[in-house]
């Protein structure tokens, strides 16, 4: 009686969320499909999450899945943002690796054949670092290694700097990860905290072939709120030794009021001194509580329970539903 053996390909996932990119997307599918035949050796599987879009770019999808065995399209109710449409493609991903990227091809798909190369030779994270930043303005590239330096200043998760999404992570990777479900989600974050011993591959940032980013200035702040709220108490603490500081400096000035009562008189106090001390303490005052409502908000939204996302539809050439 003969052995038989039963080979399985290995399966690769690609999750890639989509928000108004119908004018990227040929482009990227050509990569991909590219991509796909020089993996042969695997089962391959592109899982595009259209997050809300207001253009065509699911129809694009739907009409791509017929020609693609290999696309999967899932739509979402509305649009969730980027981290909730990462968190809803890592769910329908099956690949023993999973893959993300973004759908503007400034991830370029043939750094995928490296990751994958480094995967197999053992690395269960591999992450994609930017080598040039060119496309950001110097404002942009110096106020993003700040947040990265405060962040890892003051969080036990360390952030690399200059990583994005574009990373790798093995199966075993993506089930711990799974189980992280808060509704407020900071990815890079979460990737980070699950651990593990990453690699590196260097990359160069492509520009954008059609349109314009939707994260900008004003999401991008909100983004690094997010991600510092989110693994860090310190703005909290460090509140408490600012209000410890404050208090003494009031104790120091009242004592010196009471000095020089009893060394020289009562003076009529001036009116600018009072109105500059009322304004400094009430700002510090305000910002304290501004950052105590960062973290309530975050309370707030998390005991509701809501999941991350609602998928609307999935489509591929084996499902429509």
């Amino acid at each position: 009686m003969g052995l038989e053996v039963n080979l399985v390909a290995k399966t690769i996932s690609i999750v890639i969320p989509c928000y108004n990119e119908a004018e990227n997307l040929p482009t990227l599918i050509r990569h991909l499909d590219k991509l796909a035949t020089a993996l042969e050796s695997y089962s391959f599987q592109v899982v595009f999450v259209n997050d809300g879009s207001r253009d065509a770019t699911f129809e694009v999808l739907r009409r791509e899945s017929v020609k693609h065995p290999w696309l999967t399209a899932v739509g979402l109710t509305r649009n969730f943002g980027k981290e909730a449409a990462l968190t809803a493609g890592l769910d329908v991903a099956v690949g023993d690796a999973i893959i993300f990227m973004d759908s503007d091809l400034q991830h370029p798909p043939e750094t995928v054949l490296q990751f994958i190369s480094l995967w197999e030779g053992g690395a269960r994270v591999v992450l994609g670092k930017r080598s040039n930043r060119e496309h950001d303005s110097a404002l942009y590239r110096s106020l993003a290694k700040m947040f990265y330096r405060i962040h890892n200043a003051i969080s036990d998760v360390h952030l690399p700097i200059d990583v994005g999404d574009f990373r790798l992570i093995d199966r075993k990777v993506a089930d711990q990860l799974k189980l992280l479900r808060e509704n407020r989600r900071f990815m890079k974050g979460l990737f980070a905290w699950v651990g593990y011993e990453a690699v590196f591959v260097e990359y160069s940032v492509e520009p954008r072939l059609h349109g314009s980013s939707s994260f900008n200035k004003w999401r991008s702040w909100n983004f690094a709120l997010e991600g510092i709220t989110s693994f860090s108490t310190v703005p909290l603490r460090l509140w408490s030794y600012i209000g410890l500081i404050v208090l003494l400096i009031g104790l120091g000035y009242a004592l010196w009021i009471l000095f020089s009562s009893f060394m020289f008189g009562v003076v009529t106090p001036g009116y600018a001194t009072l109105l500059t001390a009322v304004v400094i303490f009430g700002g510090v005052q305000l910002i304290g509580i501004g950052v105590l409502g960062e973290y309530i908000g975050r309370i707030y939204m998390e005991v509701k329970n809501r999941p991350p996302y609602l998928i609307d539809k999935i489509v591929s050439s084996a499902r429509d539903e």
